[in-house]
């Protein structure tokens, strides 16, 4: 057979830098291969003739039709090597010049699911739902991984229990009883990739594609997306001052799902009445619907007592309560936990089991270590502390430096603050411009599914800013404001 001239034109690169002579060998043959001009059945050049013509040695050849022959390339026999035949439709795909468009090979959810945030680190000041990770005990963390590495040094590398390491199953049952008034035991809970894994294992569990579900409006955006990914019916209910507020009409036709964040809801800082709290709980009970409770932020309550769980409402409650260590440690750790009911429990453990992996055994160990010797609870005394100074920093430079009309929503849990703005000021601009100038609050309207006109403000997060800056920083955000009013009118 005639080489094509494209392989033999130019000699195979070596020196510093250049891939290995039998790599760039394999990638010529493989090219030509696929785009036909070694056509199906050819033979080969023998491994010396070849070695000969491209001034490389025998053993550089020898390698690379071993390498296309395990791949299936060529075949290899007595009578030498041969171009193996390829599917014609293999053949025309490979030689088509430019792929086919992304689009052809999405699921039709993924267009539910476009981000209306922009990711980044939590660096930037302002950035809702960061902790301040300069202040986390490094040091006291490192001391309980690496006597949780110690106890168990080979045991941490393997697969854990699927349902979570039972230490840490066991403090987190015993932390939720006592601070949030949680009706669980450790056969009850979970341990997820975060407060994301916790709502898609909800929709796992409890859902078919085309179930309906209830969502906050504005709400937590995860949520949306875990139940577009699961092909439910999503349907947005609006949020007052007191929390959720469902219509009599809507319980018509109820959902499958009832998302929440009753304790603290999010972005508006609302909490759902305890009238509230018990009709949705007869409600959902009587249409055999799930609430599942996002408990994302309780523990850092800035006024008052905190605000128990609504799980631990009545006994047997329709709930799910979700939880996570995001906000209370820190984000990288990928921790968070669901609490099962008790007859759910049961029935859905043994698909659990099989569904989920025990992965991150030697954070969720060092996890149980920290509760258990105390520094868990001291580090959110110091926490609440901290973000209570800087909750009231921020209000006190919202009212001296935001010469804006405003409104401040909530305010009385958490790490953020949401501040309405009319609709002349248009918030998507507004925290655009914010993010280019090292800011990064979030634009209100894109926590909702329909936004409204009052839906339109910015989300402040200053969990991770200290106090003495945000002067400056809203000074900076009220002169956005007034731009982006400018170039509106």
């Amino acid at each position: 057979m005639n080489l094509p001239h494209a392989l033999l034109s130019s000699p195979l690169a070596r020196g510093h830098g250049a891939a290995p002579r039998q790599r760039q060998l394999i990638q010529r043959l493989k090219q030509a291969i696929l785009a036909g001009q070694l056509p199906a059945g050819g033979k080969l050049p023998s491994s010396r003739t070849l070695a000969d013509e491209l001034e490389i040695s025998r053993n550089t050849v020898l390698i690379a039709y071993e390498q296309l022959t395990a791949e299936g390339y060529v075949v290899a026999d007595r009578q030498g090597t041969r171009v193996a035949p390829l599917s014609a439709a293999a053949a025309s795909a490979a030689r088509q010049a430019e792929p086919p468009p992304p689009a052809a090979f999405t699921a039709t959810r993924l267009g539910r699911i476009a981000s209306t945030r922009v990711p980044n680190d939590g660096a930037l000041p302002l950035t809702p739902g960061t902790p301040a990770l300069n202040q986390f005990p490094v040091n006291a963390w490192r001391r309980a991984q690496d006597r949780a590495l110690q106890a168990a040094p080979f045991a941490t590398l393997g697969y854990g229990h699927p349902m979570g390491e039972p230490a840490l199953r066991a403090a987190i049952a015993q932390y939720l009883r006592v601070s949030r008034g949680v009706r669980c035991d450790a056969s009850h809970v979970v341990i997820t990739e975060g407060a994301q894994g916790a709502l898609a294992l909800c929709v796992q569990l409890l859902t078919n594609p085309g179930d309906t579900a209830w969502l906050e409006e504005p709400g937590y955006r995860g949520a949306k997306s875990a139940f577009h990914a699961g092909d439910l019916d999503v349907v947005p209910m609006r949020v007052d001052a007191d929390g959720l507020a469902i219509p009599d009409e809507a319980w018509r036709k109820p959902p499958r799902l009832i998302q929440a964040t009753p304790t603290h809801q999010y972005p508006t800082g609302a909490v759902l009445s305890v009238a509230r709290r018990l009709d949705l709980l007869e409600r959902a009970r009587r249409a055999g619907a799930w609430i599942i409770e996002d408990d994302y932020d309780s523990e850092f309550r800035h006024q008052g007592e905190p605000i128990a769980a609504m799980q631990g409402l009545l006994p047997d409650a329709p709930v799910l309560y979700v939880g996570t260590f995001s906000k209370t440690m820190f984000p990288a750790l990928r921790l968070g936990f669901l609490v099962l009911p008790p007859a759910l429990a049961a029935s859905a453990t043994p698909s659990i089991i099989e569904m989920l992996r025990g992965g991150h055994r030697l954070e969720q160990l060092t996890m149980a270590a920290f509760i258990e010797n105390g520094q868990f609870s001291r580090h959110l005394g110091r926490m609440r502390r901290l973000y209570r100074e800087r909750q009231a920093a921020l209000r006190d430079a919202l009212a001296a430096h935001m010469d804006v009309d405003h409104e401040v929503l909530g305010g009385h849990s958490g790490l953020h603050l949401t501040v309405r703005l009319p609709p002349c000021f248009p918030d998507a601009r507004i925290a655009e411009q914010a993010r280019a100038a090292g800011m990064s609050p979030n634009a209100l309207s894109s926590f909702a599914v329909s936004p409204l006109p009052e839906d339109n403000g910015l989300v402040i997060g200053y969990g991770n800013t200290g106090a003495e800056r945000f002067p400056a920083l809203v000074k900076r955000l009220a002169r956005l404001a007034r731009e982006a009013r400018l170039e509106q009118d």
